[in-house]
């Protein structure tokens, strides 16, 4: 049996030595000058040095931060981050507007970079595979959620920055030099994509592209509406196209409409605060979607 200077029994070695402390050599319950260790936290286990941008609070402001994360574990894998996307869930997060806010804080969900290192178990990533992470760093993977590929559902899921970790440590986003991932959330990015123009497509992207292809808005010829051309918007309109359907975006600024039809392909535009081409909106039935808050 393994022994500590925690326990509450003798050890061998403290029995030969008439009750006194093995390490010191003074009478046990006297104080002592030698310093007792306790076993050490998770923060303590996380021993890799890695440098981060942080919002020390709620002023919107990042500056350096001297950060680590754990050592590789059996199904981990340690990614040198080379890109980090800006989401505006990033900017609502660091300037506190969910009152949720853990400070210090490394902000960043759209992560892209190499694959420095592999755990022992690992088998779906090697060391210089191009990947991402996304939102989502790690979950219980036993509900039924999870076992259904469906861990964003999961009432034990752990976002990428910002929560407390399954060691009890603070999760540090992307807008840092490296990151240490279980393999069931990093995901393999083809060669034919430049990294830090894939990168929006870990958040934004699946944000988009999740909802279109589960409900079947993927089908060539069919009609779609995209209502708004922000963030999520101009990605609807990349995926629609690529699918091939016909794409029809409604903002209510009409100064988009040259950007949705000329730089992102989109087959017609629609002004939202516009009566008379509403009306024209509303003649052909298709289904619209909204990346709008509220709608």
């Amino acid at each position: 049996r393994p022994w500590n200077l925690l326990s509450p029994h003798r050890s061998p070695l403290q029995s030969r030595h008439h009750n006194r402390d093995a390490r010191t050599n003074s009478p046990a319950g006297r104080t002592s000058s030698a310093s007792v260790r306790m076993a050490p936290t998770a923060a303590e286990q996380h021993t890799r040095k890695a440098v981060g941008l942080a919002a020390r609070d709620a002023s919107g402001h990042l500056s350096p931060l001297a950060i680590t994360r754990r050592s590789t574990g059996d199904d981990d894998v340690v990614i040198k981050i080379l890109y980090c996307g800006i989401c505006h869930s990033d900017l609502h997060s660091i300037k506190n507007d969910w009152k949720n806010a853990k400070y210090p804080m490394v902000p960043g969900h759209e992560i892209t970079g190499e694959v420095n290192e592999v755990g022992k178990n690992v088998t779906k990533f090697k060391t210089g595979d191009r990947v991402g992470v996304g939102c989502m760093v790690n979950s219980c993977q036993s509900c039924e959620s999870c076992n259904k590929g469906f861990e964003n559902l999961c009432l034990g899921i752990i976002p990428t920055y910002n929560l407390v970790d399954l060691d009890g440590t603070i999760t540090y986003g992307g807008y840092s030099s490296m990151v240490v991932v279980h393999e069931r959330f990093v995901v393999r990015f083809p060669d034919t994509i430049p990294l830090e123009k894939g990168a929006p497509l870990l958040c934004a992207g699946i944000t988009v592209y999740s909802p279109m292809k589960y409900h079947g808005l993927n089908i060539p010829g069919m009609h779609l509406g995209v209502l708004g051309l922000g963030g999520l918007g101009h990605v609807a309109v990349k995926f629609g196209k690529a699918f091939g359907m016909k794409v029809t975006v409604i903002s209510s600024s009409p100064g988009k409409k040259q950007e949705a039809l000329e730089r992102l392909g989109a087959d017609a535009f629609i002004v939202g605060k516009n009566d008379e081409e509403m009306k024209v909106c509303k003649c052909f039935r298709s289904p619209i979607f909204s990346t709008q808050i509220g709608l």
